[in-house]
């Protein structure tokens, strides 16, 4: 073909793609639709123009569309892995993750069911093997996200039942095409009865070892993007690398599924990146992906619809049957998930109840698109398959897509209407009254400010101030007016714009780098907990949302573990840094709530509704000082370096506004502005950097500031540090049980321990011990001892501790103080009248006290 002739064709493809989405607009279609019908056209007219005799004007044009190389592989092996690579870089991963239990089951069970109902239903009225019915099923069960997704967007749906939809639409297409995989390499065999069961047992490694393959490409890519970060257009090629490589890798030479690896990949880049591709960088990722991703979405749905009228040019009337029993059992297969497994979810509270509409919305919104006749053109191109399989898998599938976008998606909007959905709740309505009287004032006051500086004509001025004034007035009316909403909904109403409020301030706080991406995303994601709790349970659902964000995650307790049990450090320092940085800049983000109460709440819904969110608003800053001091106490000074570069990240921040407004201005010119932002860079570079937690220096501090050990030299204080293990314990943690044979002595080096005894209960802190009379007089454990705070102790085993005492006389002195506390006297007790005992451990303490005394 002509490259000229190409270039012009390809074109005028990216001239209707451009028009589509205005005109799907207009029309209150999807997109999908209008650009299917866009190539349909552009097929049929093609066609037409070829084998008419009325002209041949345009004869050349019709051939060179007719002839365009439009195979399967275009669609599988450069489209689709663009398109499944972006969505799974732009998604919530840290929400998806969430509800990683309903998103699998859902992809995956909808796949299998609707496969083998489509499957069953189709098998007695057609000549088809079983298997090839099979495989005509997991070509139709794909379905177009987009089309699903945007019911939501355009309805005030709960984020959660969306961002689900969405992560099981994706996955969804990962699952069937691995499906779709196993069935097609059946029917090529031609075997006359293939073993179903062999080819289904293909499946697992299809996409474990896809999975895996993806996850390795992924991470190496992302350490290749970290290497490149002065260069963020290489950045994007490696990204674009990551993608084609892994596909090709996995379905080529693996042998597993490519689809499944580039899913996983682009997860894994969107999971590690932040940690590694400064704030810029990773949105110019993502506005690349999202013009790549809008170009190859829009072609293979024109290039795929130009096929439509080749593929139906064998049309039978019995076809039509089989089209429609298709249709049919797709919709039961939608309903068995909808009205069957989803419920099962929301009992086991692994999913949020979906409301009957939206469930109606869903089953008709499962339009079927590109994917599914990409699928089935690589039937039609398999020289191995029979060819009344590869018609009938054609013209069936093709006819179903015809389907679900010329039926489906045409009253897709209607059966949104139909059902309500587009309506606001009351609820809503109120909010919605209430974001535009707060946004009025806030205009006003920006405007009142900017006509004083503009020196404009008085009389104007007032005139224009008394007509949005009263604008203004019946703004706030409205919002006050609300009868049908009761008091606690108000408080609802509040919460939901002050944590809104705080998502605001989280952006603004990553904008200025004064956070980091991933503690962005982190943060991000509890805001939108935060929202979603409060629309769902108000004022409860807000309190115990904002109590789980502040609580230790499982990673840090299985840190915890393993520092305790194991000895490693790595995790525990790395999470308990994190934690840090996290409730240092979660206080500050609180604190400046307080000022969005008093100045947007108050003048909205009143004085009582504002003085409950102060209330709740104090009691997240205790919270959140309660654990900041309890990791003060384990970690003394750790904080204190976190709020110092705080404050340095502020200060550089500033000095860079004040550069760029003076720039502006023109007070300095570009060429100084650029020698001053690389000083600044190199300073912000630094900052970058979070300090680090070394927990064997914070030991050997601990050892030092003990006064138990004010006799030891520094020497001596250092190997007892290297035999110390440090241990970390939460409140309610039991530190020592009942009946336990002794063999260690603890120290407490911060926090508080309780010890119950006989009924009872006293009360440790720091600079104390137990467990050492246990130990010396060889008895079991009378006392249990658990943590009441966040605690940090130093344990030290039997032999190391009676070593420590012949060394150190104030230790001796402590133990026999403890000893006279709970009336034990050791020397009576341990040795009776003096006598040598048969336990070396007894008589070194012996000896120990005896030289002290």
């Amino acid at each position: 073909m002509n490259l000229l002739v190409l270039l012009a064709i390809l074109s005028g493809l990216f001239l209707a793609i451009a028009l589509s989405e205005p005109l799907a607009a207009r029309l209150r279609l999807p997109v999908s639709v209008i650009l299917a019908a866009v190539g349909i056209a552009i097929g049929a007219g093609a066609s037409w123009f070829w084998t008419t005799t009325v002209t041949d004007a345009l004869n050349p044009v019709a051939l060179a569309i007719l002839n365009l190389p439009i195979s399967s592989g275009i669609f599988i092996y450069i489209f689709l892995p663009i398109l499944l690579f972006q969505v799974s870089l732009t998604l919530n991963l840290r929400r998806l993750l969430d509800d990683w239990v309903p998103v699998l089951t859902l992809a995956v069970v909808a796949v299998i069911v609707a496969t083998f109902i489509i499957g069953m239903a189709i098998a007695p009225f057609t000549s088809m093997p079983l298997i090839a019915c099979f495989l005509l099923g997991s070509i139709v069960s794909t379905t177009d996200p987009s089309a699903v997704v945007s019911i939501f967007r355009a309805t005030p749906a709960p984020q959660r039942l969306a961002r689900i939809v969405e992560g099981e639409s994706l996955l969804n297409d990962a699952a069937a095409i691995a499906l779709f995989s196993v069935f097609l390499t059946a029917v090529a065999t031609r075997e006359a009865e293939p073993d179903i069961a062999a080819a289904l047992w293909r499946l697992p490694w299809l996409i474990g070892a896809g999975a895996v393959v993806g996850w390795l490409i992924g991470r190496v890519g992302v350490v290749v993007m970290g290497w490149l970060a002065p260069w963020p257009l290489a950045q994007v090629s490696v990204s674009f690398a990551i993608a084609f490589a892994t596909f090709l890798t996995t379905d080529q030479i693996v042998g597993a599924s490519g689809v499944v690896a580039v899913v996983v990949a682009g997860m894994t880049v969107n999971f590690m990146a932040p940690g590694r591709i400064s704030p810029p960088s990773a949105e110019q990722l993502r506005d690349s992906w999202d013009l790549m991703a809008y170009w190859a979405g829009g072609l293979i749905f024109v290039l795929a619809a130009l096929l439509i009228p080749r593929a139906l040019e064998n049309l039978r009337p019995g076809d039509f049957g089989l089209i429609l029993i298709t249709v049919v059992a797709a919709l039961v297969a939608r309903a068995i998930i909808l009205y069957a497994v989803l419920p099962v979810l929301t009992l086991t509270k692994l999913s949020p109840r979906v409301e009957p509409p939206y469930r109606l919305a869903i089953l008709w919104g499962g339009l079927r698109g590109a994917v599914t006749l990409a699928l089935a053109l690589a039937v039609t191109e398999s020289p191995s398959i029979f060819v009344e399989v590869k018609r009938q898998v054609g013209i069936v599938a093709t006819g179903f897509v015809l389907f679900t976008l010329l039926v489906q998606g045409t009253t897709l909007r209607f059966v949104i209407s139909l059902l309500g959905l587009d309506k606001l709740s009351a609820l809503d309505r109120a909010l919605s009254d209430q974001v535009v009287a707060v946004s009025l004032q806030e205009v006003r006051e920006t405007v009142a400010e900017t006509t004083r500086q503009l020196s404009l004509t008085p009389a104007i001025v007032r005139d224009e101030a008394v007509r949005f004034g009263d604008r203004l007035n019946r703004a706030v009316d409205k919002a006050e007016e609300a009868r049908d909403v009761l008091e606690r909904d108000r408080v609802t109403l509040g919460l939901v714009a002050m944590a809104g409020h705080e998502r605001d301030l989280i952006l603004f706080a990553f904008q200025d780098s004064l956070i980091s991406a991933r503690l962005a995303d982190r943060m991000l994601a509890d805001a939108d907990r935060l929202i979603e709790a409060t629309r769902v349970d108000g004022r409860h659902g807000y309190r115990v949302q904002a109590r789980r964000s502040l609580q230790p995650g499982r990673m840090l307790r299985l840190a915890e573990q393993l520092h305790n049990r194991l000895r490693l450090n790595g995790p525990l320092a790395t999470l308990t840094a994190d934690r840090f940085e996290l409730l240092v800049a979660h206080a500050q983000m609180l604190h400046s709530l307080a000022s969005f109460v008093e100045g947007r709440i108050l003048r909205i819904h009143g004085r009582r509704v504002a003085g409950l969110l102060h209330d709740l608003l104090k009691r997240r800053v205790e919270d959140a000082e309660r654990e900041m001091e309890g990791l003060r106490t384990q970690f003394p000074g750790y904080a204190e370096e976190l709020e110092r570069r705080l404050i340095r990240r502020l200060v550089l921040r500033q000095e860079e506004l004040e550069y760029d407004q003076m720039t502006q201005d023109g007070l300095i010119g570009p060429e100084l502005r650029l020698a001053l932002r690389e000083e600044t860079s190199t300073e912000s570079s630094r900052l970058q950097k979070r300090p680090k937690l070394d927990l064997r220096v914070q030991r050997v501090d601990l050892v030092r500031a003990f006064p138990l050990f004010s006799g030891l030299d520094e020497d001596s204080l250092g190997k007892l540090a290297a035999r110390m293990k440090t241990v970390y314990a939460k409140p309610g943690d039991v530190l020592m049980n009942k009946d336990e044979r002794p063999n260690r002595v603890w120290f407490i080096a911060s926090g508080a321990a309780e010890v119950e005894q006989a009924g009872q209960r006293l009360l440790l802190g720091r600079g104390e011990m137990f467990g050492q009379l246990s130990l010396l007089l060889r008895k079991s454990r009378r006392a249990k001892v658990s943590a009441v705070t966040h605690m940090t102790l130093l344990s030290l085993e039997e032999a190391r501790f009676l070593d420590l005492l012949r060394r150190s006389p104030t230790l001796c002195a402590a133990v026999e103080a403890s000893a006279e506390k709970r009336g034990v006297a050791l020397d009576e007790t341990v040795l009776p009248h003096g006598a040598p005992s048969e336990d070396p451990w007894l008589n070194r303490f012996r000896s120990a006290m005896r030289l002290r005394r």
